[in-house]
């Protein structure tokens, strides 16, 4: 049996026929396949290189709820000696000056410990207001000062490494308005 090819007087046996159209779309499951498999590699390279990320980032930043937390320990500590070092009760005793020196020691040790772990205090006063690293609490009155700056530090800030631990509690400095300028 024969089809008869409209292009061309000649006749095209079936089973030719049949073969030129296996070609075909073996060629085009072969092309599908070939996409597939390079997206699926170009997948696995993607995960990989967020898996790859992630561990990098657990190890720089494993510590930083436990680092977020030790601040605690240090606020309190340096709330504890304001609050000695002022109890007019305690002013009195001899041993207050010892008993204040080993805080500061407990301290400084602390200080050290979180500046090895990569640790560090946000510096702000008297610097301009970034809301990046501070929050603001209240607005001072300052003529002196240009307006936004940082005139009274609250509760200090922190960095771990280049992220931002905790955010210093600041005041910031304001012009008053006078009465001409409302």
């Amino acid at each position: 049996m024969c089809i008869r090819d409209r292009d061309k007087t000649e006749e095209v046996p079936v089973d030719k026929k049949k073969e030129v159209e296996n070609e075909e779309s073996i060629e085009y499951k072969l092309k599908n396949t070939e996409d597939k498999l390079l997206r699926s590699l170009a997948e696995l390279e993607n995960q990989r290189n967020r898996f790859e990320k992630e561990i990098r980032e657990a190890i720089e930043f494993g510590g930083f709820n436990f680092a977020r937390e030790n601040l605690a320990i240090l606020d309190n500590l340096q709330r504890a000696h304001a609050s000695i070092k002022n109890d007019p009760d305690l002013k009195n005793s001899k041993d207050l000056y010892k008993f204040l020196k080993n805080i500061e020691i407990i301290e400084k040790d602390l200080l050290s410990i979180f500046k090895k772990n990569k640790i560090e205090k946000i510096d702000s006063l008297n610097k301009k207001f970034d809301p990046n690293f501070h929050q603001a609490m209240t607005e001072i009155k300052d003529e002196e000062k240009e307006s936004g700056t940082i005139v009274q530090e609250i509760q200090p800030g922190y960095m771990f490494g280049n992220r931002l631990l905790r955010p210093s509690l600041v005041a910031v400095s304001k012009k008053s308005v006078k009465k001409d300028e409302k």
